[in-house]
């Protein structure tokens, strides 16, 4: 599979946009990332995050606390985990799996978009 650039994905990603896997905590590229820019969908492009809305929140996937643009992202229900239930967030473009949403967040919006590294593309700004 290709990714919005035309690169071969890896194998880890497939299973996560394509599958709703999970990659390993405290093992995505973004995870401890800072660079300025935005977050784009690996699968479409679609921009999804902007790097000022994330945050360090010891979880071990990259997080952020609110997303760039209402309606790219759509949210639904994760019953997977028994007597765990967790809202799953995709692209609203592309229906790429790419993490889960909690309402644990430190910021005004209450929220953690808890994210995939290999889910999305760092488009660095400058």
């Amino acid at each position: 599979m290709k990714d919005y650039k035309g690169r071969d994905m890896s194998e880890l990603a497939v299973q996560v946009t394509q599958n709703a896997g999970t990659e390993r905590p405290f093992t995505g590229a973004y995870t401890d990332d800072k660079t300025p820019g935005v977050y784009r969908c690996i699968v479409c492009g679609e921009v999804l995050f902007d790097a000022a809305a994330k945050f360090h929140s010891g979880c071990g996937w990259p997080s952020f606390d609110d997303v760039k643009e209402q309606g790219k992202i759509k949210e639904v229900e994760d019953t997977s985990l028994p007597g765990r239930p967790r809202i799953e967030v995709r692209c609203a473009k592309c229906d790429a799996h790419l993490g889960h949403v909690f309402n644990d967040g430190p910021t005004d919006t209450g929220l953690r978009y808890c994210i995939n590294s290999v889910a999305v593309d760092l488009e660095p700004s400058g």
